[in-house]
C-alpha cells in the first residue's frame, strides 16, 4: 500500500467508519479527529474553536460567498484574512505533513484538494439516498427522523459552501473524485473491500 486516501461524504453515510476501517486494515494512519488537535496544537486555538470552524460555515465566509469571494480571491486582493481562514491555512500545513509521513487515510477537511498536486492519492466520495441517510443518522444519534432530516441538509449544505469557498470548487461532484460509492446499496464493510482492493492493487 502506498497511497493516500481521502474520503469526503455526505452526513449520515458512514464515511467516518469507512475511514476508520480501511485504515485499519490497511494497517496505515487514520486521520479525521487528529487533524483538529494538531491544527489547534500548532495555531493556538482551542479544539473545540478548531473543531466549529472544520467544515462550518461562519458568518464571514457566508458575506463573501455572497459577494463572490472565495479564500484565493481574498489573498490576492490583499483583503484581511479571518480567524476561520487562519485555521484553514494551518489545518492545511497540518495535512501536508501528514501526509509526508507515508500512506494514510484522511476523512474530510478538504484533504482531497490540500493534496490535489500529489500523485499517489485517491479521491473517494461517499453518498446515499435520502433515506438511507436518515435512518443511519437516527441509529447513530438517536434522534427523530425529521431531526435527522434537518441536520443532514444543514450539515450537507455546510460542507458544500465550505469547500466551494476554500477551494473553488464544488463539493460531491462525480468528476471531482477518483471514485464514489453508495454506502447504503453497497454496504460499509463492502465500501472498505472496494477501497482496500484499489490501495492493494487486487
Amino acid at each position: 500500500m502506498n497511497k493516500i486516501i481521502t474520503i469526503s461524504r455526505e452526513c449520515g453515510t458512514g464515511g467516518h467508519i469507512i475511514g476508520e476501517k480501511l485504515a485499519k486494515k490497511l494497517g496505515v494512519d487514520f486521520y479525521d479527529r487528529e487533524i483538529i488537535e494538531q491544527t489547534a496544537k500548532k495555531s493556538g486555538f482551542t479544539n473545540d474553536f478548531v473543531e466549529e470552524q472544520g467544515d462550518r460555515i461562519t458568518n464571514s465566509i457566508l458575506f463573501n460567498i455572497a459577494n463572490s469571494l472565495t479564500y484565493a480571491n481574498q489573498v490576492f486582493a490583499g483583503n484581511g484574512v479571518s480567524l476561520a481562514d487562519k485555521v484553514f491555512f494551518v489545518q492545511c500545513d497540518v495535512i501536508k505533513e501528514l501526509a509526508a509521513k507515508g500512506p494514510c487515510v484522511f476523512v474530510g477537511r478538504c484533504a482531497d484538494y490540500v493534496l490535489k498536486d500529489r500523485e499517489d492519492c485517491i479521491n473517494v466520495f461517499v453518498h446515499g439516498k435520502k433515506e438511507d441517510k436518515i435512518k443511519h443518522y437516527m441509529e447513530t444519534n438517536q434522534c427523530s427522523a425529521k431531526e435527522a432530516e434537518s441536520a443532514i441538509k444543514k450539515r450537507d449544505k455546510s460542507r458544500a459552501n465550505f469547500y466551494r469557498y476554500y477551494t473553488d470548487s464544488e463539493w460531491g461532484v462525480v468528476g471531482n473524485y477518483d471514485i464514489t460509492l453508495d454506502s447504503a446499496s453497497i454496504g460499509i464493510d463492502k465500501c472498505v473491500d472496494i477501497l482496500y482492493n484499489i490501495c492493494v492493487g487486487k
